[in-house]
């Protein structure tokens, strides 16, 4: 009932919000479109209640995907066009691949997103940065809402499956990058596809703040998954999607509680946000309002996970540690990280990072015993959070140029 209970809350406040955005409308209209006041349009108290208005309507969860919005790419100091094309489909994710009209043969890359309630689109600037170098894929994963039930189950096994056939799709000669919670899965696929002396498997492989090893200086984020039996999460946070969707009766982890979670651990900074946001909209100075407004954009954007899926990352990844222990199976086979040797391994950590702490994701390194020094590296950016990893500047200018390196340096 929990999701039918959110469902009907969000259909009585339509009408209040439909107001608001029509309220926004006429009270920002320029002049020329309303000749006859113009004066009252330009008073202070009518541009705090239409920017009261703007907020209102804008501050709402969506369950659609945003685009991406990558028309082109800067290479060589020339812009070049960017296509978006479908490479492969499933049910639940689609491999998608950004081709660079006339550009030369680059690096191939699949960037693996995490399935956390939010859309692929949440690592825009991570795929606009790796642009530039790289024939650049990314798993868009689907909203699970919109999968319908005859499609099966999606569990931990069936992620790991997703990144095989798409590595194999891809082809020989391409690189990893996870990005926060996929890290166990995209070691587990890579481990995989090294025993297996797989063609496509990865020449390397990037892991991005990522829970390797959550018994590593615990976070909030950890501690809350311990801090439960399994079947209490699965009562409580699991809901089945309404018959209205196309996933109807389908059970879920609602991506609105990812995201009410996510932002009552930082609930003060996302009220002051959009507090300025109001206060820039106020005072006439849209433009910045404007990276406030893109970022919630993307944010309010949500998407509910499988139920498999959600339940089986709380225990095996946070709850039981099966990776780093040694215990983590696929398809009730051994996942033996010692089997991956000539995978070069590039692991970055964000020294602020509050939701994937310093140490979990270098223990990745300890993990792949038959791995050379060589072909291993580390990186911790100073003064960077969990986003701070893999979006902004220092992503761009600090971090990027050396995973971008490494994977020249293992070129063929």
């Amino acid at each position: 009932m929990l999701y039918h209970g959110y469902q009907a809350q969000a259909d009585l406040l339509w009408p209040m919000r439909t107001m608001a955005h029509l309220g926004a409308a006429v009270l920002t209209q320029p002049p020329t479109m309303a000749p006859l006041w113009p004066a009252a349009l330009d008073h202070p108290r009518v541009r705090r209640m239409a920017a009261a208005c703007e907020v209102l309507a804008f501050a709402q969860i969506t369950h659609r995907r945003p685009p991406f919005g990558l028309d082109t790419v800067e290479i060589h100091g020339e812009p070049v066009d960017v296509v978006e094309e479908i490479t492969a489909q499933t049910p639940f994710a689609t491999l998608l691949r950004f081709r660079k009209v006339g550009a030369p043969p680059q690096p191939p890359l699949l960037v693996v997103a995490p399935m956390s309630g939010h859309f692929a689109t949440l690592l825009r600037d991570t795929v606009r940065v790796a642009l530039r170098d790289h024939d650049v894929y990314i798993t868009d994963w689907h909203n699970a809402r919109d999968v319908p039930v005859l499609a099966g189950r999606f569990g931990l096994d069936e992620y790991i499956e997703h990144l095989i056939e798409f590595l194999a799709r891809i082809g020989p000669g391409g690189n990893l990058l996870a990005i926060c919670q996929p890290s166990v899965a995209a070691l587990a696929a890579v481990a995989l596809m090294a025993e297996d002396e797989h063609p496509a498997t990865p020449r390397t492989l990037t892991l991005m703040a990522g829970p390797i090893d959550c018994r590593i200086a615990p976070t909030r984020v950890n501690e809350l998954a311990t801090s439960k039996p399994l079947h209490w999460f699965e009562q409580n946070l699991i809901s089945m999607v309404p018959l209205r969707f196309r996933g109807a009766l389908r059970r879920v982890y609602p991506g609105f509680l990812q995201l009410t979670a996510f932002m009552s651990m930082n609930l003060e900074r996302h009220v002051q946000a959009l507090k300025q946001m109001h206060d820039h909209l106020a005072a006439g100075e849209r433009d910045k309002a404007e990276p406030t407004r893109r970022f919630y954009d993307e944010y309010f954007a949500v998407a509910d996970l499988p139920a498999e899926f959600y339940l089986e990352t709380v225990q095996q990844v946070f709850q039981d540690y099966a990776l780093a222990r040694g215990a983590l199976q696929y398809r009730g086979r051994p996942v033996r990280p010692q089997a991956i040797r000539r995978t070069a391994l590039l692991t970055v950590e964000g020294e602020r990072d509050d939701i994937c702490s310093v140490g979990q994701t270098l223990a990745a390194h300890a993990l792949c015993t038959k791995l050379p020094p060589t072909l291993k590296d580390h990186y911790v950016q100073p003064g960077v959070g969990h986003y701070g990893v893999f979006s902004g500047r220092r992503w761009e200018t600090q971090i990027y140029p050396m995973l971008r390196d490494v994977i020249y340096r293992w070129r063929a």
